[in-house]
């Protein structure tokens, strides 16, 4: 049996899988169908639906949501009050419950605060998502993204450092911090060293 800390005030549905290590703080509802990784921190008044997956070392700050057909790969970070949408034209009157979208975060990316994620879209390995931005189309891996609608601006590194690199075209560019090297070839960018 998995252990987990569990604040008091915290509510996990029976049935709920949540990995060893992983912390589920103040207020925090995790529903019975969740699936949840190993060292993942859900932070106060956190919310995880039925139809969610989570990763190992995925951070979800306070007052995130995490709706039904939203899956997070491992090292997710989720932002403080940033939102995930699951139906795309919702109507109180309307049921749409067979009308939910996936929505697929990469692994590593960071999803900055109080961002909004239109449902069906997927944001690539490491991208990194600015505060208050609107994702309405799929990310790059290792894209920067801010605004709204959202536009890419550049390139972030695994590290979480932006790299010296057009938005379009050919490069190379070296993490400052941990001297990885990354090539930009057809808009696209690889890490080619550690």
């Amino acid at each position: 049996m998995a252990t987990y800390y569990k604040h008091e005030t915290a509510i996990v549905d029976d049935g709920a899988v949540i990995g060893d290590d992983s912390r589920v703080w103040h207020f925090a509802h995790v529903c019975g169908q969740a699936q949840i990784g190993t060292g993942v921190s859900l932070g106060q008044n956190v919310f995880v639906g039925n139809k969610v997956t989570i990763g190992n070392k995925c951070k979800i700050q306070n007052n995130v949501s995490v709706y039904d057909n939203v899956h997070l790969e491992d090292e997710v970070f989720c932002g403080p009050s940033m939102v995930f949408t699951n139906v795309y034209n919702p109507r109180s009157g309307v049921e749409r419950k067979n009308e939910y979208l996936d929505t697929i975060v990469k692994k590593g990316a960071t999803l900055g605060a109080n961002c909004t994620i239109i449902c069906g879209v997927t944001i690539g390995e490491y991208a990194f998502v600015g505060a208050g931005a609107v994702i309405n189309k799929d990310v790059k891996p290792y894209a920067l993204v801010v605004g709204v609608p959202a536009k890419q601006i550049g390139w972030m590194s695994q590290y979480g450092e932006q790299l010296d690199l057009p938005v379009l075209g050919e490069g190379k560019a070296t993490c400052q911090h941990t001297s990885a090297t990354y090539q930009l070839i057809n808009n696209q960018l690889i890490k080619t060293s550690e």
